[in-house]
Protein backbone atom coordinates (compact mmCIF):
# COMPACT_ATOMS: atom_id res chain seq x y z
CA UNK A 1 0.00 0.00 0.00
CA UNK A 2 1.47 3.32 -1.12
CA UNK A 3 -0.23 6.72 -1.08
CA UNK A 4 0.84 9.51 -3.43
CA UNK A 5 -0.71 12.79 -2.28
CA UNK A 6 -0.65 15.67 -4.78
CA UNK A 7 -1.83 19.20 -3.96
CA UNK A 8 -2.21 21.94 -6.55
CA UNK A 9 -3.80 24.86 -4.69
CA UNK A 10 -1.95 28.17 -4.62
CA UNK A 11 -3.50 28.91 -1.21
CA UNK A 12 -1.90 28.11 2.11
CA UNK A 13 -3.04 25.14 4.12
CA UNK A 14 -5.00 27.54 6.36
CA UNK A 15 -6.95 29.05 3.46
CA UNK A 16 -7.28 26.14 1.04
CA UNK A 17 -10.34 23.90 1.21
CA UNK A 18 -8.80 21.34 -1.14
CA UNK A 19 -5.67 21.14 1.04
CA UNK A 20 -7.84 20.79 4.13
CA UNK A 21 -9.71 17.87 2.58
CA UNK A 22 -6.66 16.08 1.19
CA UNK A 23 -4.98 16.57 4.56
CA UNK A 24 -7.96 14.89 6.21
CA UNK A 25 -7.73 11.98 3.76
CA UNK A 26 -3.97 11.61 4.28
CA UNK A 27 -4.23 11.77 8.07
CA UNK A 28 -7.01 9.18 8.13
CA UNK A 29 -5.23 6.90 5.65
CA UNK A 30 -1.88 7.10 7.47
CA UNK A 31 -3.50 6.32 10.81
CA UNK A 32 -4.75 3.04 9.30
CA UNK A 33 -1.59 2.33 7.29
CA UNK A 34 1.15 3.60 9.55
CA UNK A 35 3.88 1.43 8.05
CA UNK A 36 2.95 2.10 4.42
CA UNK A 37 4.93 4.45 2.17
CA UNK A 38 3.52 7.96 1.81
CA UNK A 39 4.65 10.69 -0.57
CA UNK A 40 3.37 14.27 -0.66
CA UNK A 41 4.00 16.40 -3.74
CA UNK A 42 3.07 20.08 -3.60
CA UNK A 43 2.86 21.36 -7.16
CA UNK A 44 2.89 24.99 -6.07
CA UNK A 45 5.82 24.78 -3.68
CA UNK A 46 7.72 22.52 -6.10
CA UNK A 47 6.31 23.23 -9.57
CA UNK A 48 6.80 20.83 -12.46
CA UNK A 49 8.73 22.51 -15.30
CA UNK A 50 6.69 23.41 -18.36
CA UNK A 51 7.37 21.30 -21.43
CA UNK A 52 10.07 22.42 -23.82
CA UNK A 53 10.59 21.67 -27.51
CA UNK A 54 12.99 18.83 -26.66
CA UNK A 55 10.21 17.02 -24.75
CA UNK A 56 7.96 17.16 -27.80
CA UNK A 57 10.75 16.00 -30.12
CA UNK A 58 11.65 13.07 -27.87
CA UNK A 59 7.99 12.14 -27.45
CA UNK A 60 7.42 12.04 -31.22
CA UNK A 61 10.54 9.91 -31.68
CA UNK A 62 9.27 7.45 -29.07
CA UNK A 63 5.87 7.31 -30.77
CA UNK A 64 7.46 6.54 -34.14
CA UNK A 65 9.25 3.57 -32.54
CA UNK A 66 5.95 2.09 -31.41
CA UNK A 67 5.70 0.86 -27.83
CA UNK A 68 8.76 1.98 -25.85
CA UNK A 69 8.68 1.43 -22.07
CA UNK A 70 10.35 4.09 -19.90
CA UNK A 71 13.50 2.04 -19.30
CA UNK A 72 14.16 2.02 -23.06
CA UNK A 73 13.66 5.75 -23.61
CA UNK A 74 17.27 6.81 -22.71
CA UNK A 75 18.51 4.89 -25.74
CA UNK A 76 16.46 7.25 -27.92
CA UNK A 77 17.70 10.47 -26.32
CA UNK A 78 19.87 12.40 -28.80
CA UNK A 79 21.07 15.52 -27.00
CA UNK A 80 21.48 17.28 -23.65
CA UNK A 81 18.14 19.11 -23.90
CA UNK A 82 16.25 15.85 -24.38
CA UNK A 83 18.22 14.27 -21.56
CA UNK A 84 17.19 17.11 -19.24
CA UNK A 85 13.53 16.82 -20.25
CA UNK A 86 13.59 13.09 -19.55
CA UNK A 87 15.31 13.68 -16.21
CA UNK A 88 12.41 15.94 -15.22
CA UNK A 89 9.86 13.40 -16.44
CA UNK A 90 10.94 9.91 -15.37
CA UNK A 91 10.79 10.49 -11.59
CA UNK A 92 7.17 11.63 -11.91
CA UNK A 93 6.26 8.57 -13.96
CA UNK A 94 8.00 6.25 -11.49
CA UNK A 95 6.26 7.96 -8.57
CA UNK A 96 2.85 7.54 -10.17
CA UNK A 97 3.42 3.90 -11.11
CA UNK A 98 4.62 3.07 -7.58
CA UNK A 99 1.41 4.33 -5.94
CA UNK A 100 -1.55 2.14 -5.07
CA UNK A 101 -3.67 5.20 -4.27
CA UNK A 102 -3.20 8.65 -5.79
CA UNK A 103 -4.90 11.56 -4.04
CA UNK A 104 -5.34 14.87 -5.87
CA UNK A 105 -6.37 18.19 -4.34
CA UNK A 106 -7.86 20.26 -7.15
CA UNK A 107 -9.36 23.71 -6.64
CA UNK A 108 -11.36 25.18 -9.51
CA UNK A 109 -9.54 28.02 -11.23
CA UNK A 110 -11.41 29.80 -14.02
CA UNK A 111 -13.82 26.86 -14.39
CA UNK A 112 -11.01 24.29 -14.80
CA UNK A 113 -7.92 22.93 -13.05
CA UNK A 114 -4.88 24.90 -11.82
CA UNK A 115 -1.97 25.43 -14.20
CA UNK A 116 0.29 23.68 -11.68
CA UNK A 117 -1.68 20.45 -12.08
CA UNK A 118 -1.93 20.82 -15.86
CA UNK A 119 1.88 21.10 -16.02
CA UNK A 120 2.16 17.82 -14.07
CA UNK A 121 -0.37 16.14 -16.36
CA UNK A 122 1.39 17.32 -19.51
CA UNK A 123 4.77 16.07 -18.33
CA UNK A 124 3.77 12.78 -16.76
CA UNK A 125 1.68 11.70 -19.77
CA UNK A 126 4.60 10.46 -21.85
CA UNK A 127 3.97 8.08 -24.76
CA UNK A 128 4.02 4.42 -23.75
CA UNK A 129 4.70 5.04 -20.07
CA UNK A 130 1.60 3.25 -18.76
CA UNK A 131 1.21 0.26 -21.06
CA UNK A 132 2.05 -3.25 -19.86
CA UNK A 133 4.87 -4.50 -22.12
CA UNK A 134 3.38 -8.00 -22.26
CA UNK A 135 -0.35 -7.33 -22.60
CA UNK A 136 -0.64 -3.70 -23.64
CA UNK A 137 -3.09 -3.12 -20.77
CA UNK A 138 -2.86 0.00 -18.67
CA UNK A 139 -0.44 -0.25 -15.75
CA UNK A 140 -2.82 2.07 -13.89
CA UNK A 141 -5.86 -0.20 -14.23
CA UNK A 142 -5.68 -1.22 -10.55
CA UNK A 143 -4.57 2.17 -9.21
CA UNK A 144 -7.16 3.95 -7.09
CA UNK A 145 -7.41 7.66 -7.90
CA UNK A 146 -9.24 10.01 -5.56
CA UNK A 147 -9.86 13.56 -6.80
CA UNK A 148 -10.88 16.09 -4.17
CA UNK A 149 -12.20 19.30 -5.70
CA UNK A 150 -13.11 22.67 -4.20
CA UNK A 151 -15.19 25.24 -6.05
CA UNK A 152 -15.99 28.76 -4.89
CA UNK A 153 -19.44 28.67 -6.51
CA UNK A 154 -22.03 26.04 -7.28
CA UNK A 155 -21.46 23.85 -10.33
CA UNK A 156 -23.21 20.61 -9.40
CA UNK A 157 -25.92 18.83 -11.41
CA UNK A 158 -28.98 21.00 -11.89
CA UNK A 159 -27.32 24.29 -10.93
CA UNK A 160 -27.34 27.28 -13.31
CA UNK A 161 -23.58 26.97 -13.81
CA UNK A 162 -23.39 23.22 -14.29
CA UNK A 163 -22.19 23.73 -17.87
CA UNK A 164 -19.31 25.91 -16.62
CA UNK A 165 -17.68 22.94 -14.89
CA UNK A 166 -14.73 21.98 -17.09
CA UNK A 167 -12.94 20.49 -14.09
CA UNK A 168 -14.92 17.28 -13.54
CA UNK A 169 -15.36 16.14 -17.17
CA UNK A 170 -11.74 16.90 -18.00
CA UNK A 171 -10.34 14.86 -15.13
CA UNK A 172 -12.75 11.98 -15.75
CA UNK A 173 -11.78 11.91 -19.44
CA UNK A 174 -8.06 12.17 -18.66
CA UNK A 175 -7.91 9.36 -16.12
CA UNK A 176 -10.25 7.24 -18.21
CA UNK A 177 -7.90 7.60 -21.17
CA UNK A 178 -5.01 6.48 -18.94
CA UNK A 179 -6.93 3.30 -18.15
CA UNK A 180 -7.78 4.16 -14.53
CA UNK A 181 -10.78 2.03 -13.53
CA UNK A 182 -11.08 3.11 -9.89
CA UNK A 183 -11.73 6.86 -9.89
CA UNK A 184 -13.63 8.63 -7.14
CA UNK A 185 -14.46 12.34 -7.24
CA UNK A 186 -15.44 14.44 -4.22
CA UNK A 187 -16.43 18.10 -4.50
CA UNK A 188 -16.91 20.82 -1.90
CA UNK A 189 -19.03 23.61 -3.40
CA UNK A 190 -19.69 27.26 -2.57
CA UNK A 191 -16.43 27.54 -0.65
CA UNK A 192 -16.43 31.34 -1.11
CA UNK A 193 -19.89 31.81 0.38
CA UNK A 194 -18.36 33.00 3.64
CA UNK A 195 -16.33 35.70 1.86
CA UNK A 196 -18.43 37.05 -1.01
CA UNK A 197 -21.48 39.16 -0.10
CA UNK A 198 -23.53 38.00 -3.10
CA UNK A 199 -23.16 34.38 -1.91
CA UNK A 200 -24.04 35.10 1.72
CA UNK A 201 -27.47 33.53 1.36
CA UNK A 202 -25.87 30.23 0.39
CA UNK A 203 -23.73 29.79 3.48
CA UNK A 204 -25.84 26.96 4.89
CA UNK A 205 -25.58 25.10 1.59
CA UNK A 206 -21.84 25.67 1.62
CA UNK A 207 -21.57 24.29 5.14
CA UNK A 208 -23.59 21.22 4.16
CA UNK A 209 -21.44 20.65 1.06
CA UNK A 210 -18.22 20.82 3.07
CA UNK A 211 -19.63 18.44 5.69
CA UNK A 212 -20.56 15.92 2.99
CA UNK A 213 -17.14 16.26 1.40
CA UNK A 214 -15.42 15.63 4.73
CA UNK A 215 -17.56 12.55 5.32
CA UNK A 216 -16.85 11.19 1.83
CA UNK A 217 -13.13 11.83 2.11
CA UNK A 218 -12.94 10.14 5.51
CA UNK A 219 -14.86 7.11 4.24
CA UNK A 220 -12.66 6.78 1.15
CA UNK A 221 -9.49 7.04 3.24
CA UNK A 222 -10.73 4.36 5.60
CA UNK A 223 -11.75 1.96 2.84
Amino acid sequence: MTLLHIDSSADTAEDSVSRHLTGLFATTWRARNSAAPYRHRDLCADPVPALGPAYATLGRRVEREGFVPPDKVPALVENAAEEQEWAHTLPLIDELLAADTVLFGVPMYNFSIPASLKAWIDRVTFPGAYADPDTGESLLRDTRVVVVMARGGGYGPGTPRESYDFQTPYLKAYFGELGVRHLRVVAAELTLAGLLPHLAGLRDLAKDSLTRAREQVTALAAA
